[in-house]
């Protein structure tokens, strides 16, 4: 089983290159722009991992996991535009540096090119892998409609808040992992067992994405910090806070939250720590950690073969950008 960096640098030298035609440059050069930032490429390279778990990686592996990669682009290219977000991976996101309306229509043809990889999945796999990739896509859009209405929501509870970003992030990650899976010939406690693994592996590497998004380092997380106060989202830092705050401190929360003042991103993180948000994130990031563990624990196949999968997960989550 291969590490996550050794089937990094391959995938990356199967996918850099050339995806959408030339012309016209003003609808596919944005997305050439938008893949050559990069990123981790946390989930096509699950896609292979969950592959090779099982069996040697399929040549038509590659081809899923280019779909995924173009599937989550596609994703974050409508996110920044939903979030107005000006910077992706320390760059201009797409709507900033081409225009709203051909960052639509790139997002969408990214889209239609990752439909395009899956068409070449052996015909024995495809009908299982479309089906798993279909449902997964219209979750993420069910997810992210959520985060959507969150905003407008004076209260959120955890448990809305958990299912949220069980759909708009973990089960892609899932997904990624079990398709994979489906193409190394996993049977199916094995397939459910690792999709577990990513289902809860998502919701912990979420949590250290809101606290990042909060606490972290700006030239190392490279997004705007203090995005989702700035953006009044019900992360799992405000949400808590709400819970254990007293009332003054809440009723400043909430008028900091609805409103646009200055400093609001500083005046928010001094409640966060005031609340003891910072270290409640980061059990709570662990508690789902190890559960992803103990689901990967459980598959049937030699601990050796796994080791590259843990190594991830602790990487993943222990990140600071």
């Amino acid at each position: 089983m291969q590490s996550f960096e050794l089937l990094s640098r391959k995938f990356a030298l199967h996918f850099d290159k050339a995806q959408f035609p030339a012309e016209p440059a003003s609808l596919y050069q944005p997305n050439e722009y938008f893949l050559q930032l990069g990123g981790k490429r946390v989930r096509p390279v699950l896609s292979l991992m969950g592959n090779e778990l099982f069996d040697e990686i399929r040549e038509d592996a590659w081809d899923l996991a280019a779909a995924v990669e173009l599937f989550h682009n596609f994703t974050l290219i409508h996110d920044d535009i939903m979030d107005q977000a000006p910077l992706r991976r320390g760059m201009e996101t797409v709507h900033v540096k081409y225009g709203e309306n051909t960052a639509l229509l790139a997002g969408d043809v990214m889209l239609v090119k990752a439909y395009e990889h899956l068409s070449k999945i052996d015909g024995a796999f495809l009908r299982s892998i479309l089906q798993l990739f279909n449902q997964t896509a219209r979750e993420v859009c069910e997810g992210q409609q959520w985060d959507m209405d969150f905003e407008k929501m004076p209260r959120v509870s955890f448990g809305d808040y958990l299912r949220m970003i069980e759909l708009k992030t973990s089960v892609l990650l899932a997904a990624s992992l079990k398709m994979g899976s489906i193409l190394g010939g996993a049977g199916e406690r094995n397939q459910n067992l690792l999709y577990e693994f990513g289902r809860k592996l998502g919701i912990a590497f979420q949590v250290q994405d809101d606290y990042l998004d909060a606490f972290g380092d700006p030239h190392k997380f490279g997004k705007q910090i203090g995005g989702d106060i700035l953006s009044n989202k019900k992360t799992f830092l405000v949400i808590h806070a709400l819970e254990t705050a007293g009332t003054a401190r809440r009723e400043e929360l909430d008028r900091l939250l609805s409103g646009d003042e200055e400093r609001k991103v500083e005046k928010v993180l001094a409640i966060f720590r005031e609340c003891g948000v910072d270290e409640w994130a980061l059990e709570v990031k662990n508690k789902y950690l190890d559960e992803a563990l103990d689901h990967l624990e459980d598959i049937a196949v030699l601990s050796k073969r796994k080791k590259p999968l843990a190594d991830l997960a602790q990487f993943l989550v222990q990140r600071e950008h």
